[in-house]
C-alpha cells in the first residue's frame, strides 16, 4: 500500500500537464474525473510504475516516469498558447448531490477535508447544504470546491474546452475533433468508472424547497452563471434539460472553434 497522497486543495494544483505533449487536463472531482485520468493514462509513452492509484495525485507526480506533473492555474494559464487544456463540468446541483451520496451515504467515513468542515456521515442533506453554503473557498473540501475556482483564474477558465458531463458522449467527441486539430493522439473511448447516478437524475427530493435552492445557487452562482447560463435554476436543481448544455470553448484559443 501507498503512503497517503498529499492533498493538493491548498496548492491549488488541479491541472495534469503532460510534459511531452501539449496537453493540459484541469481535472473536477464528481466530474467523471476517474473516468478521464484513466483514459488519459494510454497517452503515456512508458508504463506507469506499478503499485499506483491513476485517481491520486501522487501517481501523475511520481508513477510516470516524469511524463506529467501537477500544475496550479497560473502555471497552465501561461500555456494557453502552447497547450491544449481541456477540463468537463457538471450541473453543480447534481455535482453537490453526487459529493453528499458518495462521500457521506455511502462510505465508511467523510474525507478529512469534509471532517473539518464539520460534515459527519449520514447527517441530513439540509444540514450539509448549510454547512457547505456557510464554508467559505479555502475551507471547502475538494468535491465541494466550485468549479469555478478549480478551473479560472481571475474569473476567467483557464481551459480553452470544457465539455459538460450531462452531454459527455457528444462532448468527449469533440475532444476528439481538438485533439486531432491540434495533432494529439486519440484518447478512445471513455471508461465508466464510479458511475453511481445518471447526471440527468431526478434532484427534487433534495432540493423541496425554495430556500435549498437559493443555497446552493447563491453557493455556486458562478459555476451556473460561467457554465450552465442556458438553462434555468428551476431545470438545474431537478436535473431536467429542456436541452443538453451546450459546449464551452474560448473563441480566441489559438487553433480556432470547432465547426
Amino acid at each position: 500500500m501507498m503512503a497517503a497522497d498529499i492533498p493538493t486543495t491548498a496548492l491549488g494544483e488541479h491541472f495534469i500537464l503532460f510534459e511531452r505533449l501539449p496537453l493540459i487536463y484541469g481535472r473536477v472531482p464528481k466530474v467523471a474525473n476517474t473516468s478521464v485520468k484513466a483514459a488519459l493514462t494510454r497517452l503515456l509513452e512508458e508504463p506507469p510504475e506499478e503499485g499506483w492509484r491513476t485517481t491520486a495525485d501522487a501517481f501523475w507526480r511520481k508513477a510516470t516516469h516524469g511524463e506529467t506533473s501537477l500544475i496550479d492555474a497560473d502555471a497552465a494559464n501561461q500555456r494557453r498558447a502552447t497547450h491544449l487544456i481541456f477540463s468537463f463540468v457538471r450541473n453543480p446541483f447534481d455535482r453537490l448531490v453526487s459529493a453528499y451520496n458518495n462521500k457521506l451515504i455511502e462510505i465508511d467515513a467523510p474525507p478529512a477535508g469534509m471532517e473539518r468542515m464539520g460534515l459527519v456521515r449520514h447527517m441530513p442533506f439540509e444540514g450539509f447544504l448549510e454547512v457547505v453554503a456557510g464554508t467559505a473557498d479555502q475551507d471547502l473540501d475538494v468535491h465541494l470546491l466550485p468549479q469555478s475556482s478549480i478551473l479560472c483564474r481571475d474569473g476567467v477558465p483557464v481551459p480553452g474546452f470544457i465539455g459538460k458531463l450531462e452531454a459527455m458522449t457528444e462532448h468527449w467527441r469533440a475532444l476528439h475533433r481538438r485533439l486531432r486539430q491540434w495533432g494529439l493522439p486519440a484518447l478512445g473511448r471513455l471508461p465508466a468508472k464510479n458511475v453511481r447516478r445518471d447526471g440527468e437524475s431526478n434532484l427534487s427530493s433534495y432540493f423541496q424547497s425554495p430556500r435549498l435552492i437559493q443555497l446552493a445557487l447563491d453557493r455556486y452562482r458562478q459555476d451556473v452563471e460561467l457554465f450552465y447560463p442556458d438553462q434555468p435554476t428551476d431545470d438545474l436543481a431537478r436535473g431536467n434539460f429542456a436541452q443538453p448544455p451546450a459546449l464551452w470553448e474560448r473563441c480566441s484559443d489559438p487553433v480556432g472553434s470547432l465547426t
